[in-house]
């Protein structure tokens, strides 16, 4: 989640505890790093007692998971937004650049970081279920990628398929090098290249 997406209060009233948990827990852990914040600090950014938040997740591991569910939610939302402004599959696969460029100009705390899911799951040991989460969300990105280039090459299927994952590639290596930066620079860059190599398809 984003800084403005966890700042929110539906019409002046408090939001649920778990939502304000969900929030606390998204600016501490794209800040911070999952294993450097603990539960006190998540419960006393979102203002509630630490029974709160047993109540609503069973562990931290459980919290962990629901930040990168609702991380992959929110990025779902950007690309949907942008997917919405579409004049056909080549810029549907843009819009997949586009949503991660909305992504890095959000109002981080400490500035743009990287892909959150990325970070998180270098912290999670081998065969964390968390880590699995992470993978579903890229192999899903690529998924779309590669949908929109069938539909783009609707004859040459191996092809569409080689390109999805070039871009893939492309679009997380944008993504690593713009967290180290601070900026996403490197994302429209990258977005700048998978347009030209769409264009000579």
């Amino acid at each position: 989640m984003s800084e403005t997406a966890g700042s929110a209060t539906g019409g002046g009233r408090r939001r649920p505890a778990r939502e304000r948990l969900l929030a606390a827990a998204a600016r501490r852990f794209y800040a911070d790093g999952v294993a450097a914040t603990g539960i006190d600090t998540i419960t006393a950014e979102a203002g509630v007692a630490k029974m709160s938040l047993y109540n609503n997740f069973s562990s931290k591991a459980d919290l962990v998971g629901a930040y990168l569910d609702a991380r992959h939610e929110e990025w779902l939302d950007l690309y949907r937004a942008r997917l919405a402004q579409a004049q056909g599959p080549r810029d549907g696969v843009l819009a997949v650049f586009d949503a991660y460029a909305d992504h890095a100009a959000f109002a981080y705390e400490y500035g743009f970081r990287g892909c959150g899911l990325l970070n998180a799951a270098a912290e999670l040991p081998a065969g964390d279920e968390g880590r699995a989460v992470v993978r579903a969300h890229k192999e899903e990105v690529e998924r779309l990628i590669a949908g929109h280039l069938e539909q783009l090459l609707p004859d040459r299927p191996d092809e569409a398929h080689t390109t999805a994952e070039h871009l893939a590639f492309l679009l997380e290596g944008a993504m690593a090098r713009a967290g180290l930066e601070g900026d996403g620079e490197r994302v429209r860059h990258a977005r700048s290249m998978a347009a030209a190599l769409l264009d000579r398809l």
